[in-house]
């Protein structure tokens, strides 16, 4: 039996977590969506944009997820001390 004193929260939908949706969704669609970069123009230091569009998608990735971290951390210290930021 649960104790009375905690109260079971739920998923709560707040803005920061929609923007960490947001970065981490990023990356699968812009990858997915292969119409968008299948092609070999604009080249650019003669990679063809096929390559170098999936290359900085990386380093995309990796910004935004890093991103998501931090903003799910501070999410999470907010809630523990009882506020909202």
């Amino acid at each position: 039996m649960p104790e009375d004193t905690e109260v079971s929260r739920g998923p709560v939908v707040t803005p920061v977590r929609v923007v960490i949706g947001l970065c981490l969704v990023a990356p699968f669609v812009a990858m997915l969506w292969v119409g968008s970069y299948a092609g070999t123009d604009p080249a650019f230091i003669g990679i063809p944009f096929f390559y170098w569009y999936q290359m900085a998608w990386v380093v995309i990735s990796t910004a935004l997820t890093m991103i998501a971290y931090k903003l799910w951390q501070r999410d999470q210290r907010a809630r523990r001390e009882g506020g909202a930021k």
